[in-house]
């Protein structure tokens, strides 16, 4: 709430000021964790070192950074298109990471939001193993995971319990893909302890958050979902078109950070914050260097 106390109170400001919260300065917005807060770093370092006045606020929650750019009060920011379609514009129907992000980008430009280009990075679940176990399993899908389990695995799975319940989670999953764990083969626990049990080998599978930095500090790899089965949550740049027809040059810089951001990148990215306690301005910094961003 602080935050977004005083996004709104900057927007007034420059309203006041200059009549446009469009005018000099550009806002980052973004979230409170630390996909998020890495992201805006990276944002407002960039278009910084590019020569425009940048202001960071992130830190909001997902409504309130939402609010704030419908409201003017934010510029620009990261979102993930399942949280648009879903959240945001209450689309219920499964749709295709294609599919998904041109229905965002057209209920979205209504509002005066423009998409600019999706990465390869995807917060989406996924389901992980330790990758020496899957390698000496022959396992890279899920479809190899579902054949291992039919032909007598007998693999355990770690899983959140939201997941585990909801009627898009584990139980249609396993349907999609013709396979059961069986039920005294699944231990539910908080999302943060389904890491610790699959690194210290109390279970062999683990539902987990795909851009998630404990996954390559921990040398976990995800199962490709062959079938298509998890909604996509591609990440993308977002800003309001008033800004956007104010500095067209914003979208291909933009999109030149989108081009560079993938799952393993992302993931990479939050493990250095996460894992080796690295600032995220620093982690931001190296990104942009390392690209040859700034």
């Amino acid at each position: 709430m602080f935050h977004y106390l005083k996004a709104a109170f900057l927007s007034a400001a420059l309203i006041g000021a200059a009549g446009s919260v469009q005018a000099e300065e550009i806002v980052v917005g973004g979230k409170n964790f630390t996909e998020q807060q890495i992201l805006a770093s990276i944002t407002e370092q960039y278009l910084s070192a590019k020569g425009y006045s940048v202001t960071d606020r992130s830190g909001m929650g997902s409504a309130a950074v939402r609010q704030a750019m419908e409201n003017g009060q934010i510029d620009i920011y990261w979102e993930y298109t399942g949280t648009s379609l879903i959240t945001y514009n209450k689309v219920t129907d499964k749709l295709n990471a294609q599919e998904t992000y041109d229905k965002v980008k057209e209920l979205d430009a209504k509002k005066g939001i423009v998409w600019l280009k999706p990465s390869e990075a995807n917060n989406t679940y996924a389901l992980a193993m330790r990758a020496a176990e899957a390698e000496k399993l022959g396992i890279s899908s899920i479809s190899d995971l579902a054949a291992k389990e039919n032909g007598g695995a007998n693999l355990t799975l770690a899983s959140n319990a939201e997941f585990y319940a909801r009627p898009d989670g584990l139980k249609p999953l396993q349907d999609d893909y013709g396979f059961d764990f069986g039920r005294a083969n699944i231990k539910r626990m908080d999302s943060g302890l389904v890491y610790q049990a699959l690194k210290d080998k109390q279970v062999d599978v683990g539902v987990v958050f795909a851009t998630d930095g404990r996954i390559p500090a921990f040398d976990f790899v995800t199962l490709k979902d062959d079938k298509g089965y998890f909604p996509a949550y591609a990440l993308a740049p977002v800003i309001r078109k008033d800004v956007l027809d104010a500095h067209p040059e914003l979208a291909e810089l933009m999109n030149a950070v989108s081009d560079k951001l993938t799952d393993k990148v992302m993931s990479g990215l939050n493990a250095k914050v996460d894992v080796d306690k690295v600032s995220v301005e620093n982690v931001a910094d190296g990104f942009l260097k390392e690209n040859g961003l700034i």
